[in-house]
């Protein structure tokens, strides 16, 4: 038996305790593309990705996958894993490479988590010279970010800056004066920042060969 190159799949939204009513849409998925979405839940977890393409069934991001479940040979998957990126923990932290911030709260989860792509952090307010992102940047050389995992399901890997209360202050202060209007509501919790999650693309590696 060997992986097969194309799987037919049905999604519909999830809906955990209640029988759905959704539409099911059906398509055809490469061996690629349903392994990365399994990362996406496991990590690189070979028996647990083994696991899933046996059961045939998989809940990610609001809805439910499901197909006609079957074995991996345990060579062919490790091959297959092997062409997807590992965590490196020695890679240095480039701000260059960062596409998104996630700007969290204490709690577990977080009480609170904003989420700001690099380009709309970018945008500068009218007559003012910086953007919330040159402050983010300022704030990543005063406090470099550690680095924390590679996620699958952003295919990027992620950094963490710890923040003391005065940093939370100062971040807060920085989104007042350099975030879009539009995003004001986003700013309200800021000062109760304890981190902020980095993440930072490799490039494009996809798809794996």
């Amino acid at each position: 038996m060997t992986l097969p190159e194309t799987i037919g799949v049905r999604y519909t939204e999830d809906e955990a305790e209640y029988v759905s009513l959704r539409p099911v849409v059906r398509q055809t998925f490469q061996i690629n593309e349903l392994v990365d979405m399994i990362l996406s839940v496991t990590g690189k977890d070979a028996a647990r990705v083994a696991q899933i393409l046996r059961a045939g069934s998989v809940a990610f991001h609001g809805y439910r996958y499901w197909w006609s479940g079957f074995d991996a040979p345990e060579a062919e998957l490790a091959a297959k894993l092997a062409n997807f990126p590992d965590a490196e923990p020695s890679r240095p932290f480039d701000a260059a490479a960062c596409i998104a911030v996630v700007i969290e709260s204490g709690g577990t989860p977080p009480r609170h988590s904003v989420e700001l792509s690099r380009s709309v952090a970018s945008r500068r307010r009218f007559l003012r010279l910086r953007s919330f992102w040159d402050d983010l940047n300022a704030l990543s050389l005063a406090n470099p970010p550690a680095y924390r995992e590679y996620s699958y399901a952003r295919h990027a890997d992620v950094y963490m800056s710890a923040l003391a209360p005065d940093d939370a202050t100062r971040l807060a202060a920085a989104a007042r004066r350099g975030l879009p209007r539009s995003l004001s509501a986003s700013a309200k919790y800021l000062p109760e920042t304890i981190r902020i999650l980095w993440i930072c693309s490799r490039g494009n590696w996809w798809p794996p060969k």
